[in-house]
């Protein structure tokens, strides 16, 4: 269980990336209650250090406070060419030792993998420097279309809002998807978003049709959540968008990054996972109510998912809650 957050910074802070974890891990929220953290940040030396946005911000504590964090959050990094100095990557290792999981924010992935605990793991850092990241660190298997990627205790994430995945990845992991889905109504972003970095390293869709495309996409998109205990199909989402399924397919994956089918699949879980954390629905009611129909087809994809049979998990995250 994760209780002690601590952000990690360098000689500077990107401020965004480091608000985007206090966002998440740093805020008292009990009183709606969401998840509190005993949540620091620390530097190889204490005091003020610049951002890159023009002011300081002072840092608490020093290295030592690595030393009880169950996870350490490291923003994104912006001397990419500077050497790490040795003490911050010797702490970084020690509380990976220790059995610390660590989650990096952008860049922030460079800092982790100067540590070399990368090497031979994937990784996944911002689309404009994923090539950089692969000369500079020839081990580390780079993902360069990924939002986030999980391997190990290591947990690194594209570009700034891909960081809000995967911090809020770890809070669904932690304390179910009921509660990371309430983080993100909180917060105004999506719970869990599909697709990869693709959709914005090329245009979506050209700028002359891009709001008739996206206000058709989003009515869609919004009817089929409300709908999924449906039969949908491409042809279905595309009758609703009034263009043919061959065009609909092509704009859903241009404007989200992923297929109609794998998005249908992924909504129909997140909705099975939330019934099965919040509900006393036995399995085949969940299969219905979330469209994946039988118990069989429900387990199959929650356990390629998850990793645990259905049940499991809500054994799992009612001892959490209970």
């Amino acid at each position: 269980m994760i209780a002690d957050v601590v952000a990690l910074v360098g000689t500077r802070v990107a401020p965004f990336e480091l608000g985007i974890v206090c966002q998440v891990f740093g805020l008292d929220r009990s009183e709606e209650g969401l998840p509190t953290y005993d949540f620091s940040v620390c530097a190889v030396t204490r005091g003020e250090v610049p951002t890159t946005s023009g002011f300081p911000v002072v840092v608490p504590h020093g290295l030592d406070r690595l030393l009880t964090a169950d996870l350490v959050a490291v923003p994104a990094w912006p001397d990419l060419d500077a050497p790490v100095d040795p003490r911050l990557l010797d702490a970084l290792r020690a509380a990976v030792e220790r059995g610390a999981r660590v989650l990096t924010v952008c860049s922030g992935t460079f800092a982790l993998a100067a540590t070399g605990m990368l090497d031979g793991r994937r990784a996944t850092t911002h689309w404009q420097v994923a090539d950089l990241l692969a000369r500079a660190h020839p081990q580390v298997h780079v993902e360069r279309d990924l939002l986030h990627v999980e391997d190990g205790p290591f947990l690194t994430s594209a570009g700034a809002a891909a960081g809000i995945d995967a911090c809020l990845h770890v809070v669904r992991q932690e304390h179910g998807a009921a509660v990371a889905n309430a983080l993100a109504r909180r917060m105004v972003v999506p719970a869990q978003r599909s697709g990869g970095q693709a959709q914005y390293v090329e245009a979506p869709l050209p700028p002359a049709r891009a709001p008739q495309g996206a206000e058709a996409l989003s009515h869609v998109i919004d009817w089929a959540r409300a709908h999924l205990h449906e039969p949908l199909d491409v042809a279905a989402l595309a009758a609703r968008a009034h263009v043919a399924p061959r065009t609909f397919a092509r704009r859903f994956r241009q404007a989200t990054g992923t297929t109609p089918h794998r998005w249908l699949l992924q909504e129909r879980l997140l909705l099975a996972e939330q019934l099965l954390e919040t509900t006393e629905l036995t399995v085949e009611a969940v299969a219905r109510r979330s469209g994946l129909g039988s118990p069989d087809n429900l387990r199959h994809h929650f356990a390629a998912r998850r990793g645990v049979p259905p049940l499991a998990h809500r054994r799992s995250f009612r001892q959490q809650h209970s």
